[in-house]
């Protein structure tokens, strides 16, 4: 599937990378390449491609320094289809929990999901003309055709239910329709412009749209296959089930629009594009992948399950089919990205046969003093800039010093040293607390413009911070 990452090279998605994260250059040239080489592949003569397995990425780093947010910042970026799942979440063959297939299957649900958005995108502009004649009907509708009579067709419950020899009743007399097509047509014309113009916006009509009732689904045997009931309604009646509705305009707009442009599609040609979508290009990030370590020797209890997990996803990673009620999915070339803090566990804990599958191994360094100021200050979804938004939608603009940005990171540096290293997360602890009077008093407060300055940050953390404590050191 043709998206922008074929046209991006690795600098330029690091590139992308950076305006989120700060540091962590080896992780993201990385990621970046074994994207590129996605791209590459598609390339390559077929009786290669098959051949050229994916360089599956191991990510090894404390929290907070930013692991996640690479596969978060992945998601967005990318067209393709990604998923991130917690290898806590699952348990071994035998287990009450997830099972590893799960994960595959969350893969398809996203290929078809991305796949099934750009048809209907495709498909809008036309749509969108379809609903406004429907609109328009509403309005100003069109002269009826002098006919012998309306016919009530029987739907197909009639006979179910036993009414196939009901009588219909007698239609209604309708009073003439005495408008000329000169007159009818001006006035559709009128209210087409002012429909464009949005001049209508405002105003209720009643129009037909479908009936979509709850899902009621029955899971029925392995591989998430399931039967929805409604379903098994709407294949007898083919139709679907209408409901008259009272909507304003630009409600009905959007509605209807979607409603013709899931007609328009073929859902058949978008699944099978999922399925070859997330065949070639998915990516699995399966994050806390060291919970599920187990050291050498002997093993027992908790251990042995953990192992267990391993070995159930170790077939995943290597290639298998995986059932999916999409169809069957092989997992040969998708793309899996494991990351974990590897505090208690190292990654030659892992099985032999999943460390061979994980080949290119990263390392995320621990963010310094510096990094902080950078995570503050520079990113776009920098944490000053999302607190001064924050505030301004009270009508109160808040100026951080320098000084006051540089005593900010030396503090949650020192908090990280001293008690739990939690990496960038600390910073929100620390913005939270420095920030909790002025967003508690606010709605009241007459003061209009804040200065947060050094001496400010200092004190509010006087008791919080402590000089380091050399006893701890001595025995």
């Amino acid at each position: 599937m043709d998206n922008k990452f074929t046209t991006m090279t690795p600098r330029e998605i690091v590139a992308e990378l950076d305006k989120y994260i700060i540091g962590q250059d080896s992780a993201k040239k990385s990621v970046a390449v074994a994207l590129r080489n996605r791209y590459r592949r598609g390339l390559v003569e077929e009786k290669m491609r098959d051949e050229i397995t994916p360089k599956n990425i191991l990510m090894m780093g404390a929290t907070g320094v930013g692991k996640t947010e690479i596969a978060r910042r992945l998601a967005k970026l990318m067209e393709a289809p990604f998923v991130k799942v917690e290898a806590t979440k699952f348990t071994e063959v035998g287990y009450v929990g997830r099972d590893v297939d799960s994960m595959v299957r969350d893969l398809v649900e996203a290929a078809v999901r991305i796949t099934k958005q750009s048809r209907l995108d495709e498909k809008y502009s036309v749509a969108e003309d379809i609903a406004e004649e429907k609109i328009l009907d509403a309005i100003a509708p069109a002269r009826k055709k002098q006919g012998t009579g309306a016919q009530t067709l029987k739907g197909p419950f009639d006979f179910i239910m036993g009414n196939k020899d009901q009588q219909a009743p007698p239609p209604q007399q309708e009073e003439p329709d005495t408008r000329t097509d000169s007159e009818v047509e001006l006035t559709r014309e009128q209210v087409r412009q002012q429909l464009k113009d949005g001049l209508l916006d405002d105003q209720y009509i009643e129009v037909e749209v479908n009936d979509a009732p709850k899902q009621n689904q029955l899971d029925v045997g392995e591989g998430g296959m399931g039967i929805a009931i409604g379903n098994i309604f709407d294949a007898i009646n083919p139709g679907g089930r209408k409901k008259r509705k009272k909507l304003k305009v630009k409600d009905a707009r959007r509605i209807l629009r979607e409603e013709e442009a899931q007609n328009l599609i073929d859902m058949d040609q978008v699944t099978q594009e999922a399925l070859e979508n997330a065949e070639q290009n998915g990516i699995i990030f399966i994050d806390e992948i060291d919970k599920i370590a187990s050291g050498g020797g002997y093993r027992s209890g908790a251990d042995v399950s953990r192992e267990g997990v391993q070995r159930d996803i170790l077939p995943i990673v290597e290639g298998s089919v995986v059932n999916t009620k999409y169809g069957p999915v092989k997992t040969d070339h998708v793309l899996f990205i494991g990351a974990g803090a590897f505090h208690t566990a190292k990654p030659t804990d892992l099985i032999p046969e999943l460390q061979g599958r994980f080949p290119i191994h990263v390392e995320l360094e621990n963010l310094t003093e510096e990094d902080f100021i950078q995570i503050l200050t520079v990113p776009e979804n920098a944490l000053l800039k999302q607190h001064k938004a924050l505030l301004e939608t009270e009508g109160v603009t808040v100026t951080f010093a320098d000084e006051a940005v540089r005593e900010i990171a030396r503090i949650a540096f020192l908090s990280n040293e001293q008690t739990e290293n939690i990496g960038a997360r600390r910073l929100h602890t620390v913005m939270e607390l420095l920030l909790e009077d002025f967003a508690y008093d606010i709605p009241d407060a007459a003061e209009k413009e804040i200065v947060i300055d050094e001496a400010y940050v200092k004190t509010k953390f006087a008791d919080t911070i402590l000089a380091d404590d050399m006893s701890r050191y001595i025995l």
